[in-house]
């Protein structure tokens, strides 16, 4: 399988979890914020997106960084956006960090609108448009947890994997 995954996502909804899932089923390494920003810190590449574009040279999941408009034309890729509803996502943040309602509330709408703006910002799109997307996933509608078995059927049908 020589299959890129890059994965957008609203805050709270469950996307870190259906990417380890992944990861782990089909024995592909997952890449985020947090890893791309150390490499970057530690020299080894000189912007996000030469990193993404390095990193995408093998199998893996991107979470976030623009990493679907990095590589829109690479074929090999599949570009997916993890959803969910508001009041979902809130009150699993509420359970996840341990906070009130209004602090879940005013966080998942800043990190929304920071994650717009990133976007925005990097590609001069609009984050979350359907077109931009291979598939979009609602874990409202389908539960985290089934939607990396559904990934699964889906790779399996194309053949993948």
């Amino acid at each position: 399988m020589k299959l890129v995954i890059t994965m957008s996502r609203r805050f709270g909804t469950g996307a870190s979890i259906i990417a380890k899932e992944l990861s782990e089923r089909l024995g592909i390494p997952v890449y985020d914020k947090a890893y791309i920003e150390q490499k970057l810190g530690e020299k080894e590449y000189k912007t996000e997106a030469d990193a993404i574009r390095k990193l995408a040279e093998k199998p893996c999941i991107i979470l976030g960084r623009c990493a679907s408009d990095i590589l829109k034309d690479r074929m090999n890729v599949l570009n997916i956006f993890v959803c969910a509803d508001k009041e979902d996502r809130i009150r699993r943040i509420m359970k996840l960090e341990n906070l009130t309602y209004e602090q879940a509330k005013e966080k998942v709408e800043k990190t929304d609108k920071e994650r717009a703006a990133y976007y925005y910002e990097h590609t001069g799109k609009t984050w979350g448009d359907v077109n931009d997307y291979h598939m979009i996933l609602d874990t409202s509608e389908l539960g985290i947890d089934n939607c990396a078995n559904i990934l699964m059927q889906y790779f399996e049908k194309l053949e993948y994997i």
